[in-house]
Parts: structure tokens; sequence; C-alpha cells
């Protein structure tokens, strides 16, 4: 697990409950969680809260980032528009753990249409769980952050 426990939540209004649900979850198990939100559940835009979360793991400010919003796509797809960021959108443990260990992914979306809320806290366990392997896997992530020059 990473040094530094803090981590940002940030969902669209169709992942409100369940951004709130992995919020409780994490925080019990010792993260400072930095919730953006949004609170209310009038209809909202995804890319301003994925760029919100972003930024906040691309400035250091929190060690990781768990968006969401109703597929886990567009909130994802705004999030990796930051540079510095590497985000993947997951509906099972296994892929949650593989973007931590292969991808050295500092961000993690999940669909709150496509998941329930049992599976999407076993992902988000997943992928705090799991640690970046390095070796021939930095190579590839060295390739990828090239690419935000």
């Amino acid at each position: 697990m990473t040094a530094n426990k803090r981590i940002v939540l940030s969902s669209d209004h169709a992942a409100i409950e369940l951004r709130q649900s992995v919020a409780n979850h994490i925080a019990q198990q010792g993260w400072d969680v930095v919730d953006i939100g949004p609170t209310s559940p009038e209809s909202t835009h995804y890319p301003k809260h994925g760029k919100a979360a972003a930024q906040a793991v691309a400035s250091g400010d929190c060690s990781l980032g768990i968006v969401l919003c109703g597929t886990g796509q567009g909130i994802m797809m705004a999030a990796n528009k930051v540079p510095g960021i590497r985000c993947g959108v997951c509906s099972d443990a296994f892929s949650a753990r593989m973007i931590r260990q292969h991808n050295n992914a500092n961000m993690l979306s999940i669909g709150a249409r496509v998941v329930g809320e049992g599976l999407a806290l076993d992902i988000v366990d997943a992928f705090l769980g799991a640690e970046f392997e390095g070796g021939r896997h930095a190579t590839r992530v060295d390739m990828i952050e090239a690419q935000d020059d």
C-alpha cells in the first residue's frame, strides 16, 4: 500500500450514493478521504469532476484517486486528460489489481450503473491493496508518461 494514505473521491450525480459508500469503506481502513462531491442529486457534468480529482492526484495533494459515474468511462476519460494520471475503469477485482501492479495506475474509475456496492468495494480493496511491480512494467509506464510531453 502507498505510504501517503490521502485519497480523493469524486463522481457525477449518477454515482453519489456509491461514492459515499466507498468513502466510508476506505475511511474505516485508515485512509484520509478527500471527498470533493457533488452532494446534490441534480444533474452535473462528469468531466469537471474527473478533472478536479485528477488534479488533486497530479499535484501530489493526494496519492490516489477514485472517480465514479454511470459507466465509469466518461469520468475516466476526463481524468486521463490531466498529465501524470493513469486511470483505469474496472468492473472486476482482477483488473483493479492489475492496473496497479502493471500500469502503476494512480486512479480508479467505477461505473455505478455497472457494478453493485459489494463488488465495487471488492474492486476498491483490490486496487488499494496492490503495489506496482516495477521491472519490465516500469519501462512501459515510462513510455506512457512520455506521451504527456
